[in-house]
């Protein structure tokens, strides 16, 4: 389909005011917070530019989009917050339509007997946690893009937040939600606490980044807000060390709201004072009920000083809470100074987890020389493993090629060491358009049913290609 009569279509589906064909708005909406562009912008990196970018206003808006993309094979990519991190909302194809979510920004029930809120997928969790805490709950997802991502955009992701020991990822909060499929059948399934009705078909689209259809309606659960809450940091010698603690920890089936472990790179400047040089820190919080609060912060101390674990008081926590997103801000402001910064989560059982963290440190700055600063922590931890969060900060040439180069090279060392000791290459930040690459070798053998999902109910491969499933047009 021409340009011009593709656009005549949407502004008889949905109204001249809503399709935008301005420069502006189709740069705005054609990156997200890849960090790799973030960098490569300053040095003449430029986006693929949509064809357009539509607001609809409700469900029945995207099914008759989708529709006549999906009988005209025209590329779509859902945007919520554009606060991704791998590219999935990145435009690689000039024929693209963008769908942003925005205007799907209605929060539609809460109910209190149920502990449930219902609200359109365009709604900002900032604006969902206001709403909430308002009434005397919250909704115990607080993920760093906090002030820039859409609940359906943190459920399309496989979203965690900072508090997840507690109140679990985005796929344990998620009792329900609707979507439209590219054929433009909306489907709906409904919220219950628990059901044995075949396979959960929330998690076709949990984590689905958009490749089979658009979230457009979500309902999550709500916690009471807290009463009360212990912290408190310790000393340890070694990441080692740190991670047998939270290991303990996490066996005596206590649920810390936060549990973190960070490595003596990334403790220097926020911690310094409070810790000896080339010592690592462990920070716990409690929150709940002030017998709950009492009970976990008793047991906490008492594995941690079993095991070699040194009180730091409960500052180091406070510094945390008062600083933790900051870091959202600080990335556009690395590429103008030529530093290439980036984040990487991985995740694996107690078995290798330290292993994995000690082989990719000493092979990233051996074998990347312009690699100034890599650093890890581990901030999601269950009883079964913990996640590790890489943080990197490297020097290429100024230009566009080199700084991909230096990326690949690093990206590389992380995912190959971690598929070696049997860890998963993502923990919650996704898949992207730039993890894709990566997916045949964490999924193996089961990969086969990912691309029979994508085939199943996006045979025309118009949604949001490269997510997930490697475009192969």
């Amino acid at each position: 389909m021409e340009k011009q009569q593709l656009l005549e279509h949407l502004y008889e589906l949905l109204g001249k005011q809503n399709v935008l064909v301005d420069d502006s708005t189709r740069h705005q909406k054609a990156v997200d917070l890849y960090a790799l562009r973030l960098y490569q912008k300053h040095f003449g990196w430029e986006p693929t530019l949509p064809v357009a970018v539509v607001q609809p206003e409700n469900a029945e808006d995207i099914a008759r989009l989708l529709k006549l993309c999906n009988e005209n094979n025209i590329p779509v990519i859902p945007y919520g917050g554009g606060s991704g991190v791998l590219a999935g909302a990145e435009t690689v194809r000039d024929d693209t339509l963008v769908i942003d979510l925005t205007k799907l920004d209605k929060i539609l029930d809460l109910n209190d007997e149920n502990l449930t809120v219902t609200c359109e997928a365009g709604v900002y969790i900032k604006d969902l946690e206001a709403y909430v805490n308002e009434k005397g709950y919250i909704l115990g997802h607080y993920p760093q893009s906090m002030d820039l991502a859409e609940m359906g955009g943190l459920v399309a992701t496989r979203s965690t937040g900072q508090f997840s020991t507690k109140y679990g990822g985005i796929e344990d909060l998620l009792l329900g939600l609707e979507a439209v499929l590219p054929n433009g059948e909306i489907v709906r399934i409904k919220s219950s606490p628990r059901r044995a009705v075949g396979p959960d078909l929330r998690h076709l689209f949990v984590g689905s980044e958009g490749f089979i259809g658009i979230i457009t309606q979500v309902t999550v659960k709500l916690f009471p807000k807290p009463e009360s809450r212990w912290m408190q940091a310790y000393r340890v010698s070694t990441i080692r060390q740190g991670l047998e603690i939270i290991q303990l920890v996490m066996r005596e089936e206590i649920r810390p709201a936060v549990v973190r472990l960070h490595d003596w790179l990334e403790c220097e400047k926020p911690y310094g004072a409070f810790m000896e040089e080339g010592e690592n820190l462990l920070l716990f919080l409690s929150e709940g009920t002030e017998g709950l609060c009492e009970y976990e912060g008793q047991t906490i101390d008492r594995i941690a000083t079993e095991n070699g674990g040194i009180a730091a008081g409960k500052k180091p926590v406070d510094i945390w809470l008062t600083h933790r997103n900051d870091a959202a801000d600080e990335y556009e402001h690395y590429g103008p100074m030529g530093i290439l910064a980036d984040t990487v989560e991985i995740s694996s059982s107690w078995d290798h987890i330290a292993d994995i963290y000690e082989e990719t440190v000493d092979r990233v700055y051996y074998e990347v020389p312009e690699t100034m600063f890599f650093s890890g922590h581990s901030s999601h931890s269950y009883m079964h493993g913990t996640n590790i969060y890489f943080q990197i900060g490297a020097m290429p040439k100024p230009d566009v090629e080199d700084a991909e180069r230096v990326h690949r090279l690093i990206w590389d060392i992380i995912m190959e060491v971690t598929l070696k000791h049997g860890g998963s290459i993502g923990h919650h930040h996704g898949v992207g358009k730039h993890r894709s690459k990566y997916i045949k070798d964490e999924h193996g053998s089961s990969y086969s049913l990912m691309e029979g999902i994508k085939n199943c109910f996006d045979p025309n491969h118009i949604m949001n290609p490269g997510v997930i499933i490697e475009d192969k047009r």
